[in-house]
C-alpha cells in the first residue's frame, strides 16, 4: 500500500463519517443477520474455517453486506479487492484476475474480488468474471440490492452462493446507536452525549433497518446539539428538529414495486381493505403509475370478487376510467373507493377457476367438433348441409330455458363452473341447480 492510501484510510478511520469508523471488524459486531450468520449456521462455520466461496450478497441498503466482505477477507487472511459496478468495466475486471493469478502463483494467497452493486454489471462484464470464478483464480463476493434472478446472468448464478440478507431490526438498530454512544475509539464516546431514549428510538424508527442511515443520522443529531456545551444533551424534539423524517422507499421496476403490489391483491383477496389502502397509498406516495393499480383493480375484481359480487368489475373499470378522465391528485379517491369496496366485497374465484379448468379440457382433449344444432345456418349453403337443425330457440319455452346439448357430444357430462355460496354467486348456484335439474328429468 503506498503512503498517500495508507493515509487516507488513517484519515477515514479517524475522521470519517460515523458509519464507516463503526463498521463490524467480526461476525460479533455484525447484528441483524442472525438466520444466515448466527452460532452454527453453515455460513458462520465456513467464514469461522476461512473456507472461502464465491458468494452474491443480496438485500437491502446498509444490512452489512459490504462489511461481512471485510470480515471474510479478514478472517481468511486472503487479499481483498474491491470494485464498483458503477465506475469498473471490463478491463478493469481483467486486469484484477491477472493480479489475482500472479498473486496466487507466487505464493502471495487467494484473491477476494468484492463487486458492489454489481446488479449494474451488463452481460459482457458478468461474463468477464466466469472462467476466473469457476477456476478459483479469485473468490467473488458480489453485493446488489436489487434481485439477482433479475440482473444477474444464469451462468454466474450458478457459480456463486446467493445469502440474502434481511432489513436490520429495530431493537439491533437500536443496539448499534447505544454502541456508537459509549465506543470511544471508534464512536462518540469521547463527546459525553446523554440521548433521551426515546430519541434514540425515534431514530431506530427512521432508519427503517438500515444501520448505515441509523448511524449517519446520529452523527448529525449530535453535531447538531454538541455546539459549545461540554456536555451534549440529545432530545426527541432536538432530533425530531434536525431530522423530521425519511423518504419512502419505492422502486417502480425493482423488488417493491411487485412486493406491494402482490401485498395490494392478497389485502383485497384476504377482506381486509384497511390494509389494501395501505398498500396502495404506499405505492401512491412512492410515486407508482396510477393506471398500473388500476389495473390490479380490474383483474383482482374478475379473479377474487368474480360473481360474488358482479358490480365489482364495473366499479373497478369505472375507476379506472375516471383516473384517466380527472388525473391525479384526485383520481386517487374512485382508486382508494374500488380497493375498498373490492376488500370488502364477497370473494368467489369460481368463475376463474371454470376458465382454467375448461382450458385444460380444451389441451387434453383437442379440436372437439361443435354440435351441428349449434352450429351457424345462415350463410349460404349452410341450411343444406343440415347446420343449426334441430336447435332449440330457449326463447319459446317457459322460462326461456329449453334443455339441449350445448358441449361437444364427448363433454356432455363436463362442469366447469361451480358457483359458490358467497355473496350474489348463491343466486346463481341455486338457479343452475334448477336449470340443471330440468335437463336432467328431460333426459330421463
Amino acid at each position: 500500500m503506498d503512503l498517500i492510501s495508507y493515509g487516507w484510510q488513517e484519515k477515514m478511520r479517524r475522521e470519517g463519517p460515523l458509519a464507516y469508523r463503526m463498521r463490524p471488524r467480526s461476525l460479533g459486531e455484525l447484528v441483524g443477520q442472525e438466520k444466515i450468520l448466527g452460532e452454527g449456521k453453515p455460513l458462520q462455520r465456513m467464514i469461522a474455517g476461512g473456507k472461502l466461496v464465491s458468494l452474491l450478497l443480496y438485500g437491502p441498503p446498509g444490512t452489512g453486506k459490504t462489511s461481512l466482505a471485510r470480515i471474510i477477507a479478514a478472517a481468511s487472511g486472503a487479499h481483498f479487492v474491491q470494485l464498483n459496478a458503477v465506475a469498473a468495466g471490463v478491463k478493469e475486471i481483467r486486469e484484477e484476475i491477472a493480479r489475482a493469478r500472479e498473486r496466487w502463483a507466487t505464493g502471495g494467497g487467494r484473491t477476494i474480488l468484492f463487486i458492489d452493486e454489481i446488479h449494474r454489471f451488463n452481460k459482457s462484464q458478468q461474463d468477464a468474471l466466469l472462467a476466473a470464478v469457476e477456476e478459483g483464480t479469485v473468490i467473488l463476493i458480489g453485493a446488489t440490492t436489487e434481485n439477482p434472478f433479475f440482473y444477474i446472468n444464469a451462468p454466474l448464478l450458478s457459480r456463486t452462493r446467493l445469502v440474502v440478507f434481511e432489513k436490520i431490526g429495530r431493537e439491533d438498530i437500536r443496539r448499534l446507536l447505544e454502541r456508537a454512544l459509549e465506543d470511544k475509539e471508534r464512536g462518540l464516546g469521547e463527546l459525553s452525549v446523554e440521548a433521551d431514549p426515546r430519541a434514540l428510538d425515534y431514530l431506530a424508527d427512521l432508519a427503517e433497518g438500515d444501520a448505515r442511515v441509523a448511524l449517519n443520522a446520529l452523527e448529525t443529531a449530535v453535531l447538531s446539539a454538541g455546539s459549545g456545551r461540554e456536555k451534549i444533551r440529545l432530545s426527541l424534539p432536538l432530533v425530531q428538529e434536525v431530522l423530521p423524517g425519511r423518504p419512502l422507499e419505492y422502486d417502480r421496476e425493482g423488488d417493491s414495486h411487485y412486493d406491494m403490489a402482490s401485498a395490494l391483491i392478497k389485502s383485497i383477496r384476504g377482506s381486509d381493505p384497511d390494509a389494501a389502502l395501505y398498500w396502495m397509498s404506499r405505492m401512491l406516495q412512492g410515486g407508482e403509475d396510477p393506471l398500473f393499480i388500476a389495473r390490479r383493480l380490474i383483474i383482482s375484481a374478475a379473479e377474487d370478487v368474480g360473481n360474488a359480487d358482479p358490480r365489482a368489475l364495473p366499479l373497478a373499470v369505472a375507476a379506472a376510467q375516471a383516473v384517466q378522465f380527472i388525473g391525479m391528485p384526485e383520481g386517487r379517491i374512485p382508486l382508494a373507493q374500488a380497493a375498498a369496496y373490492l376488500a370488502s366485497a364477497p370473494k368467489s374465484n369460481a368463475a376463474y377457476l371454470a376458465l382454467e379448468e375448461a382450458l385444460a379440457e380444451v389441451e387434453r382433449s383437442g379440436n372437439q367438433p361443435v354440435p351441428s344444432h349449434l352450429r351457424d345456418g345462415s350463410y349460404r349453403g349452410a341450411a343444406r348441409l343440415g347446420r343449426g337443425r334441430g336447435y332449440l330457440y330457449p326463447h319459446d319455452y317457459p322460462g326461456h330455458y329449453v334443455p339441449q346439448l350445448y358441449l361437444p357430444e364427448a363433454l356432455k357430462d363436463k362442469r366447469f363452473y361451480r358457483p359458490t355460496e358467497q355473496g350474489f354467486e348463491k343466486q346463481i348456484r341455486e338457479r343452475l341447480q334448477r336449470l340443471r335439474s330440468r335437463g336432467s328429468a328431460g333426459d330421463e
